[in-house]
């Protein structure tokens, strides 16, 4: 196993200075995100990202999709009840002894992250509900690579992991999408094109999300409140909307931003997570709103003085074991057995 991915390295991983936004050249960013990713799946992060669930086992896979492999961080219970899988089977029963429901999870950072930084949330909800809670280590943003091949790898897992329910002893009828930030926004799009496409899903769980990257997601009031507090400042969203769409074509920023996008009402139930002091919290806001409109089930939840990414930082952040139990909660409803 790639010990630079596991968090288990037992390296005192120092964590780089964030550069200049503004200013940043591509040689500099990659190299700030390559060191960025290495503290956060070092050890020496846990204090902040939190131990991941001793009830779950985790580890890295790679799904085999058109022209490339996508890594994925795979979280499994260790102790469901109910019949053993075949020997050299992916399955797990849950506890009725069929197959597992399925949580497609997905990171946030945009430029940034990495399947290892969720460990505390993921693995708890492989453990606690129980469930497969597959988290997509997609490209990240970057010059020559957009925000649409981000999407794509966001959709293309859901797809394949549905497709081949049974050798990952999952229930294709129980399933749900997860996303944090910029990865909520990926989780939100594969929520409209599963609705478009007739892939069932149960839920979609959206925390802190990004949903506009048109040139209005400036606009919402909570990123002239917030924009030049720790999380996502004016500078830094300004550096995702360039990368996200390099062209600025507005038609394909709208086509990427979950807030825009049509077919709302055939998505599935919501949960949005709102932490109150983040830059984007009216992102989240707006969308649990169309949502709403259009005749979504919507639980919008807002955090108080709850800063961006609270829920990856239980070390500093009290707020998150609150918000996790919620999400628990909501997808063990979700989820259970018809």
């Amino acid at each position: 196993m790639d010990t630079a991915r596991t968090g288990t390295d037992g390296i005192d991983t120092p964590r780089p200075p964030a550069p200049d936004f503004e200013t940043v050249t591509a040689e500099e960013l990659a190299a700030y995100s390559a060191a960025e990713n290495r503290f956060r799946s070092s050890a020496a992060a846990r204090a902040l990202l939190g131990e991941p669930d001793p009830g779950a086992t985790v580890e890295w896979r790679h799904l085999a999709l058109p022209g490339r492999e996508l890594p994925v961080r795979v979280h499994r219970p260790t102790a469901a009840p109910g019949a053993a899988p075949e020997a050299g089977s992916d399955a797990a029963p849950d506890a009725e002894g069929s197959r597992l429901p399925l949580v497609v999870h997905v990171h946030g950072g945009g430029f940034v992250g990495t399947a290892t930084q969720c460990d505390w949330t993921t693995s708890h909800l492989a453990a606690r509900l129980p469930a497969l809670v597959v988290s997509v280590e997609h490209r990240l943003l970057a010059p020559g690579l957009p925000l649409a091949q981000a999407a794509a790898d966001g959709w293309d897992a859901l797809a394949v992991l549905v497709r081949d329910a049974e050798r990952w002893g999952v229930d294709p009828e129980r399933v749900a999408v997860l996303g944090e930030s910029c990865g909520a926004l990926i989780s939100a799009l594969s929520a409209v094109r599963a609705a478009a496409e007739g892939l069932p899903l149960r839920a979609q769980v959206l925390v802190n999300p990004v949903t506009d990257v048109t040139a209005a997601m400036f606009d919402h009031p909570s990123v002239a409140a917030y924009g030049d507090r720790p999380g996502p400042t004016l500078p830094l969203l300004r550096l995702v909307r360039r990368l996200s769409v390099p062209s600025g074509d507005e038609a394909a920023a709208r086509a990427l931003s979950p807030l825009h996008a049509p077919g709302l009402g055939r998505t599935a139930p919501a949960l949005v997570v709102v932490p109150t002091q983040d830059s984007v919290a009216d992102h989240g806001r707006r969308h649990a709103e169309r949502l709403r409109a259009a005749g979504v089930p919507v639980r919008l939840t807002e955090y108080p003085d709850a800063p961006h990414a609270f829920l990856t930082l239980p070390g500093l952040e009290p707020q998150a074991v609150a918000a996790r139990a919620e999400i628990l909660g909501f997808l063990r409803t979700a989820l259970e057995a018809r």
